[in-house]
């Protein structure tokens, strides 16, 4: 396999179009068309992990972290971030960063927490705006089912759990071919009028080139007429954070220490207890403290977080509890996930999960 027909199963579960606009994700160093002998898993791709790729003869390395951030003018090796991009340029090993790209995925980063936590009735969170979209085209009423079909089979038409959604409306279609012309109905230099059906279908932001290039192959008119819009709908589907709830209310000592345990958390940052029972739960990986309000709104007992300033504690309000349980600890897991994912994708390809530890923040 290719990097390329690798990276596309990974954007299956996780389109890059979900990544937030500051973030650096896909493929930041090497070739999507060379051969992919082995993949390696990581959580941040630092020089020890590119030095594990090889010894485990893994030319790409998928990290959850993208190792390019901001923009580099010189690759000189001059401190950690040059000196991986260059051992992994000198040994033909390409670096794959999906970041916030599974971020805001329904099945990722925050349900991997949610998992841990015995979580259930999980939502997102802060649901994303803007990645809702409507196709309107219109097209010969014996056209109909057949466009339908192949719009669905583009990706078309799914609403949550729901799939084949569409809104027909029965009409007439009209237009004149000028002698440049080729019309499947009507003759050139005359007003035809058609008995067409006008089609509406949403869509994610993520499938819109496959959707309207299914449209304009399968459509049988020479030039098509449609209509894209962005909704201002929330997606509740896409976004960052989740909310769910425990099996049972348990107090909030209980909770910590569980929280600890499931988390393998060296050590929990709290805010003051408020003396009530834990039942709903929010969770945010890595930094979280921009959604303390959305966690308030959405009426969780707890907000599990990391990077939470001295400040920002202050924002619990007496309103629920925050336990900043540390950025790697939040993340960890999300390795595991994309190897599952992938080893479930390509089970007969040399899938492999970092063994290198990569949290820079040590304990005393």
């Amino acid at each position: 396999m290719t990097v390329n027909e690798i990276t596309k199963i990974l954007e299956e579960l996780a389109p890059l179009d979900y990544a937030e606009s500051f973030d650096n994700v896909g493929l930041l160093i090497g070739d999507a068309h060379m051969k992919v002998k082995g993949v390696l898993v990581t959580l941040d791709t630092l020089e020890n992990v590119v030095e594990e790729a090889i010894d485990k003869n893994c030319n790409l390395i998928v990290s959850f972290h993208p190792i390019i951030f901001t923009g580099l003018k010189k690759i000189t090796g001059k401190n950690y971030v040059e000196k991986t991009i260059l051992k992994a340029i000198k040994n033909d090993i390409a670096i794959y960063a999906i970041h916030t790209a599974l971020d805001n995925c329904m099945t990722g980063v925050n349900a991997k927490i949610c998992e841990k936590l015995g979580l259930t009735n999980t939502n997102i969170l802060i649901p994303q705006k803007g990645t809702i979209k409507k196709l309107v085209t219109y097209v010969p009423i014996e056209n109909e089912d057949h466009l339908k079909r192949e719009l669905f089979a583009a990706g078309a038409g799914k609403i949550g759990n729901y799939s084949d959604c569409s809104f027909s409306v029965a009409g007439t279609g009209s237009y004149k071919a000028n002698e440049k012309a080729n019309p499947v109905k009507g003759t050139i230099g005359n007003i035809h009028y058609e008995k067409e059906t006008r089609i509406s279908v949403i869509f994610s932001k993520s499938k819109e080139k496959q959707v309207i290039s299914s449209l304009l192959k399968h459509h049988p008119y020479e030039e098509v007429a449609y209509e894209i819009s962005t909704l201002e709908n929330t997606n509740r589907h896409i976004g960052m954070g989740m909310i769910g709830e425990l099996e049972s209310s348990v107090s909030e000592t209980t909770f910590l220490k569980q929280l600890k345990q499931k988390m393998n958390a060296t050590v929990v940052r709290h805010s003051a207890f408020r003396n009530k029972e834990v039942k709903k739960v929010a969770v945010l990986g890595g930094s979280g403290s921009f959604a303390i309000g959305a966690a308030k709104a959405a009426g969780a007992d707890v907000y599990v977080t990391a990077d939470v300033k001295y400040h920002e504690f202050y924002q619990a309000e007496n309103q629920l509890l925050i336990a900043d349980i540390g950025h790697f600890e939040t993340e960890q897991f999300t390795k595991n996930l994309l190897v599952d994912y992938l080893t479930k994708k390509i089970p007969n390809f040399a899938v492999r999960l970092s063994e290198s530890i990569t949290n820079p923040i040590k304990y005393f």
